[in-house]
């Protein structure tokens, strides 16, 4: 089972490992049962996201390549989460009316804190540092 385990790890998430945690922030442990988030900090050099701008006030964007989801829940305040749903790892696909959304099986989680809004997900996607610099985000 070990290899196996692996194997799907990598699958699954392996990106989502070393750029943003996905691995502590939600991809499916034993049984189905998700991984307890924590703070994430990516494991490689600081990743260009691009400019600020691109992020509403009261939304925000998913980097499907870097795996994170961006929001901007007040002017000037950028929050940044693993993208990678705690319900079974799909993917959150949008932000809409200060929400993330996992459009799998319908989760939904505060752009503010990434907690659960509306479940089934029971845990909050875990946060990754984000930096705004003369207008550009860079995870790290």
């Amino acid at each position: 089972m070990g290899a196996t385990r692996r194997t799907l790890l990598t699958c699954a998430g392996a990106a989502a490992g070393g750029l943003a945690g996905g691995l502590a922030g939600g991809l499916a442990g034993a049984h189905g049962s998700p991984a307890a988030p924590g703070s994430v900090t990516p494991a490689v050099d600081p990743i260009a996201l691009g400019p600020a701008t691109e992020i509403p006030v009261g939304g925000g964007k998913v980097y499907s390549e870097a795996m994170v989801v961006v929001t901007q829940p007040a002017a000037g305040e950028f929050k940044a989460f693993t993208s990678t749903c705690t319900h079974w790892g799909c993917q959150v696909t949008a932000v809409e009316n200060d929400q993330i959304i996992c459009r799998c099986h319908g989760s939904r989680f505060s752009a503010t804190d990434g907690s659960v809004v509306l479940g089934p997900a029971t845990l909050p996607l875990g946060p990754v540092a984000v930096t705004v610099e003369d207008g550009q985000l860079t995870l790290g």
